[in-house]
């Protein structure tokens, strides 16, 4: 199959290198850029635990001298793929969810105590959900210290767009929410709906299924799983019901 990754870089790259090694052919169109914020580390003054919820954010704390102190930190992060940046980074102290946030909050619930201070959660100026608030519901103290921003793509490339239109592109693999809603966007800016209905849309979550809804596209595969991996099993199974593409 021929599949469009619009992963932000580095995962984009990733990705792409593991569909290609599947024998898949891969276009990277990334949607988002992201910028990495400065994190002040007095963020961190009387923490008992981090909240990572992407690895964008823990790349962020890699760059300044916050880390020092996050260091010091266990962390909980969304899935296993941040989980393996935090130890790369030098955290010792890392608690995996399965790649929700939503499902974080009850892991965060049964491993910590609201009485043992408050938590840090490093994330993205724009969040899916709002894990603070679901926290806060249980009790806990959460500060957000936002360290990065994410920059949406302003159009298509040609490439894309001439591959959506020409029908060589099979498959988009979307990633986020956020991500979804640009590429519907950016669809919509080229006229491209029609032509776009006739792709795959590999997608995350239901939730980013939902946010390509008004493109009205005919097949929608949703990973069991919302990690990488489950996304990756999604493109077989999709690959093995199209023989010849």
């Amino acid at each position: 199959m021929r599949i469009l990754v619009t992963r932000p870089e580095p995962e984009g790259s990733r990705m792409k290198a593991q569909l290609e090694a599947a024998g898949h052919e891969v276009m990277l169109e990334a949607l988002l850029q992201i910028e990495p914020l400065a994190i002040d580390p007095a963020a961190f003054d009387g923490a008992q635990a981090l909240i990572a919820t992407s690895r964008n954010s823990l790349r962020a704390l890699a760059l300044g001298p916050a880390l020092n102190a996050a260091l010091k930190l266990p962390v909980f992060t969304v899935g296993p793929g941040t989980a393996e940046l935090a130890h790369e980074l030098g955290i010792e102290r890392v608690v995996a969810g399965t790649g929700a946030a939503r499902d974080l909050v009850a892991l965060i619930a049964a491993e910590a105590d609201p009485a043992q201070g408050p938590l840090v959660h490093i994330a993205g100026e724009v969040t899916a959900f709002d894990i603070a608030a679901a926290l806060a519901e249980r009790g806990f103290e959460v500060r957000t210290s936002t360290a990065y921003r994410a920059v949406a793509a302003a159009s298509l490339s040609e490439t894309t767009a001439q591959s959506i239109t020409d029908s060589s592109l099979h498959a988009v693999i979307l990633m986020s929410p956020r991500s979804a809603n640009i590429f519907a966007q950016l669809v919509a800016d080229r006229g491209l709906e029609a032509a776009a209905r006739r792709l795959v849309f590999l997608c995350l979550s239901q939730a980013v299924a939902d946010s390509v809804h008004c493109l009205a596209p005919a097949r929608v595969e949703i990973a069991e799983e919302p990690n990488a991996s489950a996304m990756l099993a999604a493109v077989g199974r999709v690959a093995s019901g199209c023989a010849g593409v």
